[in-house]
């Protein structure tokens, strides 16, 4: 019989060392899953963090996008008035020379008008305008 205890006590040990490595497992596992979700949690907290920041971004792009479309439509509505202007101008200087006294008002049909120079001229002062809005 002292044999058989013996073999009783052994495995009773063994059992008792196999039960403590799970209850270690088992405390190893619960840690590592809490490290996970600490993680996980995290990695959630910054890419809301971003989600907010990218919001702000794009409020503030979408506010400057509007600024330079209005700044554009004043330009293209400057530049339309002046084009009649021109027109007017060209029409009132052909209707002086025609009805002139002066023979030397009527060669004036042959200058041309630099309206390249005037545009870059315009486009210019029209930039300029534009990057302050932008600074």
């Amino acid at each position: 019989m002292s044999s058989h205890s013996t073999s009783d006590e052994a495995d009773e040990q063994q059992l008792s060392l196999i039960n403590e490595r799970k209850q270690r497992r088992m405390i190893s596992n619960r840690e590592s899953a809490r490290r996970s979700r600490m993680r996980k949690q995290k990695h959630l907290d910054e890419l809301w963090s971003q989600v907010v920041w990218l919001r702000n971004e794009n409020h503030h792009l979408v506010d400057k996008v509007s600024r330079v479309s209005e700044c554009h439509d004043q330009v293209v509505q400057e530049n339309n008035q002046l084009k009649e202007e021109i027109s007017e101008l060209r029409h009132v200087l052909t209707d002086m020379q025609l009805g002139s006294p002066y023979p030397s008002l009527k060669g004036l049909e042959d200058i041309t008008c630099d309206t390249a120079y005037l545009r870059a001229e315009s486009s210019n002062q029209s930039i300029t305008s534009s990057s302050d809005l932008l600074g």
